[in-house]
């Protein structure tokens, strides 16, 4: 969903974020209609889980980026000092790629990939507590690009101290959110809602 292609993060990715907090295309019309939400539901079988836990699975790679990243920019914070073999440049210069394409990850979600769940999942509805989130991050976010824009032209010196106070005033509604998106697309949740039929069809 971003212009670029990202390499999985580690496992231990959110478990770096605890600690360092210490708190971490419309389908075709279908053949059939999916079960009301409150309707019980017969276990998945193995193969429809499959089917449907797709878009969970494909949302959690690109989240799995950002919180990489994230952990490389907040670990030099905490530590006071960038990465080895990284010059003052380049770290500024992850942290710009990171506003950048978790700014259009969220643009392509709220023009395309929002509107298309919103249809049959109420969470992904106008100002519900995911589309919320993405505003509170986004605030966080133009301080964050603001700083290191700043810094990179010498307007300021790189102070990382300052850096992590700025991360800190929205790394937690960040990471809520990476976890919240990916449990509404789980496969359990996504049965509540699709058939699989429609689940074939969905895009993202």
């Amino acid at each position: 969903m971003v212009d670029s292609k990202p390499q999985p993060a580690p496992a231990t990715a959110r478990s770096e974020w605890t600690d360092a907090k210490q708190t971490s295309a419309s389908p075709t019309t279908p053949t059939a209609q999916a079960p009301p939400a409150s309707s019980p539901l017969p276990k998945l079988t193995p193969a429809e889980f499959r089917i449907y836990n797709r878009l969970a699975e494909h949302m959690d790679y690109f989240h799995n980026h950002f919180r990489q990243t994230w952990n490389t920019l907040y670990s030099a914070c905490e530590l006071s000092k960038r990465p080895k073999g990284m010059s003052i440049r380049q770290f500024l210069s992850l942290g710009q790629e990171f506003c950048h394409h978790l700014t259009m990850h969220h643009s392509i979600e709220e023009v395309h990939v929002f509107p298309m769940l919103a249809k049959k999942m109420p969470a992904f509805r106008k100002e519900l507590e995911l589309l919320t989130q993405h505003k509170q991050i986004h605030k966080g976010l133009d301080k964050l690009e603001a700083y290191l824009e700043s810094c990179k032209s010498g307007e300021k010196e790189l102070r990382l101290d300052e850096l992590k106070e700025i991360l800190d005033g929205f790394g937690e509604v960040l990471w809520q959110h990476l976890d919240d998106e990916v449990k509404e697309l789980g496969g359990e949740n996504m049965s509540k809602y699709w058939t699989v039929e429609e689940m074939k069809r969905l895009v993202m």
